[in-house]
C-alpha cells in the first residue's frame, strides 16, 4: 500500500515539474500553464487520497498471509482475553465476603475510561495498558461476580438464569463488529472508540442498578488459594475437562473469518461469520437445562472436526450457526453445574478456582492453535488439535 502511495505521488509531482519547465511568455499559454498545474495537483491529491483510502481499508480486511505468529501485538490479545478468568481467584473470595456494589463500581469504572484512553493510544505500550490489562482486569472482575449472583436467587432455575445472563456476550458479539467496522469507516477509530465508551456507560449503570446478592456474606479464614475445594472428586473433574475445553473451543471462533477468506470467500461474507456465530449462540445460552450441556459440547467438538473441510458459502455459514449455537450452551451453563458442587455460600471461591485453571487453557489455546496451522499451512490440523 506505501509503495502505491509513493509510486502515485511520485508521477503526479513529476506531472507538475514538467508543466513548470515548459518556457512560454505568452498570456495565454501561461492561463493554460497554470490550469495544467492545478489540474496535476488536483490528480495528485486524488491519488492521495485513494491509496490513503485503501491504507485504512486495510486495517478492515482480513491478510491470510501476514500473521505476527507471536510478538507483544499477538500476545497482548491473549494476555487481554487470559485476564477476564484470572480475576476469578480473588473476585470469588471478596463475592462470598459480601462485596458487590463497590467491585463491580471500580471495575465499571476502570472499563470506561479505558475505552476512551484507548482511542488517545498513539504507541503498543499504551494500547497494552489500555486495551489488555484495564479492560481485561476489568471485565474480569464484572464477569467474575456476574457469575456468582444467580445462585443467590435460584435454584432449580440457575441454570436458565445464567444463559439469559449469558445472552448479553452473545448480543455484543454480534453487533459490536458491525458497529466498529462501519463507525471507522465513518468517523475514524477515535470516535469509535468513544462511541463504545458512550455505550457502556449505559449499559454499565444499569448492570450497577440490579445486580445485588442476597445471602449473608462469609468471611473465609484460609487462603484465596483454597485447594480444599478439588477434595471433591466431581468439582477436580469438571475443572480438568473445562481447562482442556477452552485449549481449544475458541478455534473455530478466532480462525473462521481468516479460513474463509484462504479458500476464496469474499471477506464481505467471510467478516460476518462471526456475527452468525454469536448470534445463533444466543439460541444455546437459553435452551435447555444442563443435561443438554454434554450433547451441546460434544456437537461442538463434531462442527470442530468439520470446519476444516468446509470449502464454500454454504459449508462456512452452517459451520458458523450450528457451532455457534453448540458452544453458546456450554460457555453459558460454564459456571452452572459448579453451584451444584458445594454449598451456596462458597460458591464465589469455587468458580474462582475453576476459572483459575480455565485462564492457563485460555492463555496456551491460541498459541497452540496458531502454532499449528504455522507449521502445518493449513487448518485442518487445526481443528483436529482443537
Amino acid at each position: 500500500m506505501a509503495t502505491d502511495l509513493e509510486k502515485n505521488t511520485r508521477t503526479a509531482y513529476s506531472s507538475a515539474s514538467s508543466a513548470r519547465t515548459i518556457p512560454n511568455d505568452d498570456p495565454v499559454s501561461t492561463i493554460d500553464e497554470e490550469s495544467k498545474k492545478a489540474d496535476a495537483k488536483d490528480a495528485a491529491n486524488v491519488r492521495q487520497d485513494t491509496a490513503v483510502e485503501k491504507v485504512e481499508d486495510a486495517g478492515l480486511s482480513i491478510d491470510v498471509g501476514e500473521h505476527p505468529d507471536g510478538g507483544l501485538k499477538a500476545w497482548s490479545v491473549v494476555f487481554g482475553y487470559a485476564l477476564v478468568f484470572i480475576p476469578g481467584l480473588v473476585i470469588g473470595r471478596i463475592f462470598d465476603m459480601g462485596y458487590v456494589k463497590l467491585p463491580l463500581s471500580i471495575a465499571s469504572a476502570v472499563l470506561v475510561i479505558a475505552t476512551f484512553l484507548n482511542a488517545q493510544c498513539k504507541q503498543y505500550w499504551q494500547f497494552l495498558l489500555c486495551q489488555g490489562f484495564a479492560v481485561g482486569l476489568s471485565c474480569g472482575v464484572i464477569f467474575g461476580i456476574l457469575m456468582g449472583t444467580p445462585a443467590h436467587w435460584f435454584k432449580r432455575r440457575v441454570g436458565l438464569a445464567l444463559g439469559i445472563q449469558a445472552l448479553g456476550s452473545s448480543v455484543a458479539g454480534t453487533l459490536y463488529p458491525i458497529i466498529v467496522k462501519n463507525l471507522i469507516q465513518k468517523v475514524g477509530f477515535q470516535w469509535t472508540m468513544r462511541v463504545l465508551g458512550f455505550i457502556e456507560v449505559a449499559l454499565l449503570a444499569v448492570q450497577l442498578a440490579t445486580v445485588e446478592r442476597r445471602l449473608p456474606p462469609k468471611v473465609h479464614s484460609g487462603p484465596f488459594l483454597d485447594f480444599s475445594v478439588f477434595k471433591n472428586a466431581s468439582f477436580s473433574i469438571y475443572t480438568l475437562s473445562s481447562f482442556l475445553a477452552f485449549l481449544g473451543i475458541y478455534t473455530v471462533l478466532t480462525y473462521i473469518d481468516v479460513s474463509a477468506v484462504s479458500i476464496g470467500i469474499p471477506e464481505s461474507l467471510a467478516f460476518y461469520l462471526l456475527s452468525i456465530a454469536n448470534a445463533c449462540s444466543a439460541v444455546g445460552r437459553v435452551s435447555g437445562p444442563l443435561n443438554v450441556m454434554t450433547p451441546a459440547t460434544f456437537l461442538a467438538g463434531i462442527m470442530t472436526y468439520i470446519w476444516p473441510f468446509a470449502k464454500s458459502k454454504g459449508g462456512n455459514i452452517a459451520v458458523a450457526v450450528v457451532y455457534g449455537g453448540s458452544s453458546g450452551v456450554y460457555v453459558s451453563m460454564l459456571s452452572a453445574p459448579i453451584v451444584y458442587m458445594g454449598r451456596t455460600e462458597d460458591v464465589g471461591v469455587r468458580i474462582g478456582m475453576c476459572f483459575t485453571v480455565i485462564a492457563i487453557g485460555a492463555v496456551a489455546g491460541p498459541p497452540i492453535s496458531g502454532a499449528i496451522n504455522a507449521a502445518t499451512g493449513g487448518f485442518t490440523f487445526t481443528g483436529i488439535y482443537a
